[in-house]
């Protein structure tokens, strides 16, 4: 089944280089931007846009569906990986600035750090 785009949780995004996302927002789509699963459990209609308005470029062309979506497992597997690899590089960078930060903070915090501090706009 094609995406659809009356579903509550249907995203579309335009990025100002002109490249578009759309996307389920629960992550149950996993061959977006093509196809939703037949018979998705969380499809909701949307009743209303509370203060949205929709210009004439929310309706951009949908990418041409490539050959054996839906009938090749393997896309929606391919896909899932290429998630899986994008969001192993986010938990590390996210671990990575959340030692950085811990390193700062201790460094302002001990006695040396505080005089460090108070020595570094000494003399201007």
């Amino acid at each position: 089944m094609p995406m659809r785009e009356g579903c509550k949780f249907y995203v579309s995004r335009t990025y100002p280089t002109g490249d578009s996302v759309r996307k389920c927002e629960l992550d149950l789509a996993p061959e977006a931007p093509w196809r939703c699963p037949d018979d998705c459990p969380s499809y909701t209609p949307r009743l209303a846009d509370v203060n949205w308005v929709h210009g004439s470029l929310a309706g951009s062309v949908t990418p041409v569906e490539p050959p054996g979506v839906g009938t090749d497992p393997s896309i929606a597997s391919l896909l899932d990986e290429a998630e899986d690899i994008v969001n192993a590089a986010v938990d590390r960078t996210i671990d990575e600035l959340d030692t950085e930060r811990a390193i700062a903070a201790y460094k302002s915090t001990s006695l040396f750090g505080r005089i460090r501090a108070r020595l570094k706009g000494f003399g201007r």
